[in-house]
């Protein structure tokens, strides 16, 4: 008699689950098991996923799929794996899912590229002050854009990293390929970790003090709360660069507001206290700001990157009972 097929529950909406599954994908999916795909155009319910998950071995899980209650796990009478195709699970997946054997899995990995390829981007704009030239030759002309003092480069210059999870270690082998220095701040790293990424540790108020680009890729914890208020940006260098592509959580952005105002740094700033950040926000309009909204990790090839990383995670776990990329309890602290 044949096994029975494993059961998997896409509990995402079918436009969200078509934008990260490429075909390929999906048929593999439905390859590897029994898909159940909600009929219904919009994000589920919790009360939705609570009458669904029963009788599903595999869930499957992303942006607006609702948290797994304690009512949702009450009726996951047979769920062995989350697979989250996104990044942060926090507000999805409480301590008290990774209980009972559930594994969990995730595609953080997925966004890490495209996040420290815009945060490359930015430091090399704001070096080069590329934003500033280019209001001024839509303004002025040849002459006014030419006449600006001319920027800086980034080989040899110091980079200091906040952060060195996926995408801050992303972004520091981006920056040693420029042939930048790289100093790093991360309590959870060793100085012979850092040595082996390439970077040199050092203390938060050494690091903003000493290095002339700062770039915040911390995740958003208890313990990261704002952790950049006005005293550390106060050790920033007259005409540092400051950039934050991971959360608005980790900055007390009233204070980050004040010191642009002065004109005494500039920023590249990719999250926001609100978003959409509002019409009449004071940081429209700052000549020593760049601004994008929340699309750091927003690129095709990243959408469909986690996809397949999600179906391969699935099927490893089937195949091996192995995952890339697990999540576990003890995690959960020190992780967005």
């Amino acid at each position: 008699m044949a096994a029975e097929r494993p059961k998997i529950l896409i509990a995402l909406r079918q436009a969200l689950f078509d934008l990260l599954f490429a075909p390929t994908q999906q048929a593999r999916l439905r390859g590897l098991g029994d898909v159940t795909m909600p009929a219904q155009a919009g994000d589920l319910s919790e009360a939705q996923l609570t009458a669904l998950v029963g009788g599903h071995d595999i869930v499957i899980t992303s942006w607006g799929s609702p948290t797994f209650s304690a009512a949702v796990l009450a009726e996951a009478d047979r769920l062995k794996l989350i697979a989250h195709s996104a990044g942060s699970i926090k507000g999805l997946l409480p301590p008290p899912v990774f209980v009972s054997g559930r594994r969990v899995t995730h595609v953080a990995y997925s966004m890490s590229i495209p996040v420290a390829e815009t945060t490359l981007a930015l430091i090399l704009l704001c070096l080069r002050r590329f934003h500033k030239i280019d209001r001024a030759f839509q303004d002025g002309g040849w002459a006014a854009a030419r006449g600006l003092p001319p920027g800086g480069e980034l080989a040899g210059n110091r980079v200091g990293v906040i952060g060195a999870g996926y995408t801050g270690r992303a972004v520091i082998r981006r920056l040693l390929a420029l042939e930048a220095q790289v100093w790093l701040c991360d309590p959870y790293v060793s100085d012979e970790s850092a040595a082996a990424l390439g970077a040199r540790k050092a203390p938060l108020e050494t690091l903003m003090r000493e290095c002339p680009i700062v770039t915040l890729q911390a995740p958003a914890t208890t313990e990261t709360y704002r952790m950049i208020g006005a005293e550390q940006l106060s050790w920033l260098r007259d005409g540092a660069i400051f950039i934050n592509t991971a959360r608005a959580h980790l900055i007390d952005e009233a204070a980050l507001l004040a010191e642009l105002q002065t004109g005494r740094i500039s920023a590249a700033l990719d999250v926001f206290d609100q978003e959409p950040l509002p019409d009449d926000s004071p940081f429209r309009g700052l000549d020593n700001l760049i601004m994008t909204p929340h699309i750091a990790a927003v690129t095709q090839q990243a959408y469909k990157r986690q996809g397949a990383i999600t179906v391969d995670e699935v099927a490893s776990f089937l195949s091996e009972g192995k995952l890339r990329y697990e999540v576990t309890r003890d995690m959960l602290d020190t992780m967005a």
